[in-house]
């Protein structure tokens, strides 16, 4: 990687592709497989990816606080922040699975705008208790996709627990080749 924002538009990539991933999968088991309660941190696969898109959304509306291109997340604004981070945003995986959609749309484009000037400005926000923080955005932007990351290693491990191949989900395979520029 030759900066932060090239890392950052790499991981942006790799959460939307892993995302399509599960949601294709999950799109395959009966609801009652996605509903089961299966002991994982929010309960079911439904759960998990509910809370992706809860904590998504929580990150992303503070992000518009601080964005140097506030209209990308603009859209973020038609959403309420979620005040439980087990809430479920959508009754059904086909909603929470256009949900998921459209905020991997906005944080692909929103990352694609950022430069070493604006990851090194901290940002400034409340937590759900509303306790204020003041965090550096670069760091900030390294939490949301690790805790992604996190929640989706949960799912995956719960689909092979149910039999699902969900296959190869390392980051590895999303680098470039340097040999191949046009990638």
């Amino acid at each position: 990687m030759s900066d932060l924002a090239t890392a950052f538009r790499l991981l942006a990539g790799y959460n939307r592709w892993m995302n399509e991933r599960l949601y294709a999968l999950a799109g395959e088991l009966p609801e009652t497989e996605l509903l089961a309660d299966r002991g994982a941190f929010f309960g079911s696969v439904f759960g998990t990816l509910s809370h992706l898109v809860v904590a998504d959304t929580i990150w992303l509306k503070r992000f518009r606080q601080h964005a140097s291109r506030p209209q990308i997340l603009a859209p973020m604004d038609t959403l309420e922040t979620p005040r439980m981070l087990d809430a479920r945003p959508c009754a059904d995986l086909a909603a929470l699975r256009a949900r998921r959609e459209w905020l991997d749309g906005i944080i692909v484009a929103w990352v694609d705008t950022l430069d070493a000037a604006t990851l090194a400005m901290p940002l400034e926000y409340l937590t759900l208790r509303g306790d204020p923080f003041r965090r550096p955005l670069d760091g900030t932007l390294l939490h949301f996709f690790n805790h992604q990351t996190h929640h989706r290693g949960q799912i995956t491990t719960l689909f092979a627990q149910m039999g699902v191949d969900v296959g190869v989900t390392d980051l590895f395979v999303r680098l470039p080749d340097p040999a191949t520029p046009d990638q």
